[in-house]
């Protein structure tokens, strides 16, 4: 797996072990992104200056991406230690060390947040519903800004109601993944 574009292009990340993490496929996240910079909906520039949250972050390839991109920072979210060691073996590859944070939460239970995102990614595990309620839960504990763009990967199956403060903006497949993305309002 690489870093698509931006600063760390063609840099490679390495992935956890084991079969508990499904990295977002280099297709996917190139896509994800090119609808980032050239959203029709975007009110202002997504990903310049972006506090961004990599909520079940696994490899850290979305915030490592946005990073490269030109966001400022990325809170990297993961309740497993492991997964956790492989992210900020991959930020300290990337030298990104200064621009992220790493915090074990569960983002189904996040503790209140120092700083709000402008730009969050959500890529939970497939099948769990998790997506919605972790949505609440990160609104509730202030993850998000006024205005923040949220980002939600999952299996092109799994069907999510939208939690009330959030607008939809696009929805998109990809195979066997879908990608929501929504517009948070306070």
């Amino acid at each position: 797996m690489r870093i698509v574009a931006g600063s760390h292009r063609g840099r490679r990340l390495q992935v956890p072990p084991g079969d508990a993490v499904r990295p977002t496929a280099d297709r996917a996240r190139e896509a994800l992104f090119n609808i980032l910079a050239h959203a029709a909906w975007a009110e202002e520039p997504v990903l310049d200056g972006a506090r961004v949250l990599d909520a079940f972050c696994g490899s850290g390839a979305l915030g490592l991406e946005a990073l490269s991109r030109g966001a400022a920072s990325c809170v990297f979210m993961d309740a497993s230690p492991a997964v956790l060691e492989c992210t900020r073996q991959n930020v300290a590859t990337l030298d990104e060390e200064d621009r992220a944070t790493l915090l074990r939460a569960d983002a189904l239970k996040p503790p209140p947040a120092r700083t709000p995102c402008t730009l969050a990614f959500l890529d939970p595990p497939y099948g769990k519903d998790c997506v919605a309620p972790a949505l609440t839960a990160l609104a509730a504990a202030g993850w998000f800004a006024n205005g923040a763009v949220v980002v939600a990967e999952s299996d092109h199956r799994d069907l999510i109601e939208t939690p009330g403060g959030f607008e939809v903006l696009d929805e998109r497949g990809y195979g066997h993944t879908r990608l929501s993305i929504w517009r948070h309002r306070k």
